[in-house]
This record gives C-alpha cells, structure tokens and sequence, in this order.
C-alpha cells in the first residue's frame, strides 16, 4: 500500500518542469518557462554583495525585514496610491509560498475556491491539498475578458475564496477598470476573501498603471496582494515575494508562513529593500528594454506568418495557431518543436483544467535578440516542413 498521498502519487511535472527538460535534452532555445536571459542590473548585484558583507547572515524576523516591509509599502504608496503599514507585509520565499500560506490559512475543507482559466499550474494542486475545491471560471482568447455572468454562475453558498491573476500568466493581458470592479463587487456581496497574484504588476507597458483589487471599494478587508521581487526585477531565482493584506489576515497567513519557509535569505532581502527605494526612471528603464524584446518578437513572429494575441504586460507572447493555418494542437506543436526544431514553447492548453483552447502556445520575450531572431527562424522553417 502507498504511502504517498494521491494527489502527489498521480501527479505529472508541471509543463514547465517538462519542457525545460526537453530544452535541456535537445539543447533547444528556451522560451517556454519565463526567465530574462540576461545579466541582472548591476545595481542590484552590488546590493546583495554588500549586503553579504555587511549584514547579519543568521535568520531575520520571520515576517521579513523590517526595512524590506517598508520599502514594500513605500514602492506600493508611490507607485499604486495605497496606504499600507508593516504589520499588513510579510516577505515570503517567492510568490508561490505567499500563494500557499493563503490558502493554507483560510480554506476550510469543502470550501469552493473560484479559479479563473487559464491559471497558473499550482493553482489547482494547492487548493485540493488545502481541502478545497477548485472551481473554474475559463476565459477566452484572444482578449482574455472576465464575464460577470460566468462569475455569478460559479459562486454557491459553499464559495469561500476568489483567486485572481492580473495581470494574466500565460495571456498576458490586464483586467479591465469595468472588469476589476465586477470582481471587487462580486466579493463584497458574496463575503469572499481574493487572493490576488499581482506578480506582474510592475512588467506592465503601453503607459497603464497598475491598480490592484485591493484598492477597490470594500476589498481592503478582504483582499490579500501578492507580490514578487522576481518579476520586479528580472530576478527569478531570488525567490523574495510577499503578501499584503488588513492585519487579521495577514497574522492568520504569518501563522502560515511560519510553519512553512519561516524565513527568506537575509541579504536577499536587504538588495530587494534597495532596489524598491529607486526613482521610477530605473524601473522605467528596464521596463522599455523589455518592451523593444517584446516588439522585436512579435514583428518577428508576423513576419514569418504567425499570428499574435495582443499583449500589455509580463514577459510573454501568445501565438493562434489555428489563426496561423497550423493544424496542430498547441500541445503537438509544443512537444514536435522542441524535438524537430529545438524551440521550446507552453502550450496554452496545460494551464487549464478541464476543456479549454487547444491552440494557443505561450512564448517567452525577456531575451536577447539574436537569441528570438533564431528561435522565429526554427520555428518557420518547422511549420514550412509540416
């Protein structure tokens, strides 16, 4: 008899996990999981090696450093307009513990948690091993819009909980004013807590500002901000997110936290606190590189004949196959490119549950542009041998 639980024991790698894989074994461009290939700012290399050197190396508060919670709410006052405190701020290992310590804290078992599709792959998984159940809401490309009718349809009297993603991996696009107010007005008449993954908050082009859930009318009591210094700043591997939220949520997730990561690396936090304090012309510099690889992308992509979804925020591109006259599902076309002309890709598909699109395949822009001009050149020269 397995001692394993089920959901584990069944359970495949993530898409991502398997197509980094197959990139590895067939020495592919990778632009299927989501990482800037290029070197981090120099600035924020210094603040870490400064900080190794000349800060604690034993474990700090396990709510986070006092001086990275205030950096987290003076970024979020100068940047968003809200008002927040260091005792509604913890720093988590990465946005996806945050994500845990959520709905380890506030889901009961039996409670219906709203997902809208397509989500995030640990979504799902973190949910039913809270005790929940998962609940989706799908989406439709190629605008990705939220249907308040769908909305009303999946909420019971067992629904507890609301999770939102904007802006929305793997789409890239970015709710509406109109749409986040539905949401907002959804959760306060049906006494839900949202559990917002704000991650891309700050990987945001075309001039519009971030507004978060929180913000909305009723929701400061029952909105949780989930945040990723990854994203921020190009630095995935860091894995210094946190969540935001009034102080009785935020003290029932800390019990959370506690028991999970307890902490993050200390000198870590200290470079994040740094970076946060810089004017808006850095962040503004970044964000403008990002957004010429993501034109160079999609010129390139348009040009060999493919046809591309519209994209406002994160590092990727979404591509219509079937708009493209590429009969393939997303899902052969993924595994095929990678082996046949060593691209790797996510296709769309396995980031829903249940029925969804089949033919929308996710690229990752944060490269360089040899690197995408090479990839764009595979990949035609794929499609022209199919």
């Amino acid at each position: 008899m397995t001692r394993i639980h089920p959901l584990y024991a069944a359970m495949a790698p993530t898409i991502f996990e398997h197509m980094s894989a197959l990139a590895r074994a067939h020495d592919a461009i990778n632009l299927g999981q989501g990482f800037p290939d290029g070197p981090p700012h120099p600035d924020m290399v210094a603040a870490a090696t400064r900080a190794l050197a000349e800060t604690s190396h034993q474990y700090p508060p396990a709510p986070g450093l006092p001086e990275l919670r205030a950096a987290i709410a003076g970024f979020y006052a100068r940047r968003q307009g809200l008002a927040l405190t260091g005792d509604q701020i913890t720093v988590t290992s990465g946005a996806t513990e945050a994500l845990a310590a959520a709905l380890l804290a506030l889901v009961h078992p039996g409670d219906e948690v709203i997902l809208f599709q397509p989500a995030y792959d640990s979504y799902a998984p973190m949910v039913r091993r809270a005790g929940g159940v998962a609940v989706s809401v799908p989406l439709s490309p190629p605008d990705w819009r939220y249907d308040a009718e769908a909305l009303a349809a999946a909420i019971t009297p067992r629904t507890r909980l609301l999770m939102l993603n904007d802006p929305l991996n793997p789409a890239g696009t970015v709710a509406s004013e109109a749409d986040l107010a539905t949401i907002a007005d959804a959760c306060v008449r049906h006494d839900l807590i949202a559990i917002c993954d704000e991650v891309w908050e700050d990987v945001r082009f075309d001039g519009v500002r971030h507004r978060s859930l929180l913000s909305f009318p009723g929701m400061a009591e029952r909105a949780i901000k989930i945040g990723s210094a990854g994203k921020i700043f190009g630095l995935t591997g860091w894995k210094v997110g946190w969540f935001c939220a009034a102080p009785d949520l935020a003290q029932a997730l800390g019990r959370a936290h506690q028991f999970l990561t307890f902490t993050t690396p200390p000198a870590l936090q200290w470079a994040v606190a740094e970076g946060l304090s810089k004017p808006d012309a850095w962040f503004a510099d970044q964000r403008a590189e990002w957004a010429a690889s993501r034109r160079h992308l999609a010129d390139a992509l348009e040009r060999a004949g493919f046809v591309v979804l519209p994209n406002a925020a994160t590092w990727f591109l979404c591509i219509d196959l079937a708009a493209s006259g590429i009969a393939l599902s997303d899902r052969e076309f993924s595994e095929r490119a990678v082996r046949e002309a060593s691209v790797a890709s996510i296709p769309v598909s396995a980031l829903f549950e249940g029925a969804g699109p089949q033919h929308i395949l996710r690229l990752c822009f944060a490269k360089d542009r040899a690197t995408l001009d090479e990839a764009v050149q595979r990949l035609a020269a794929f499609r022209a041998a199919l």
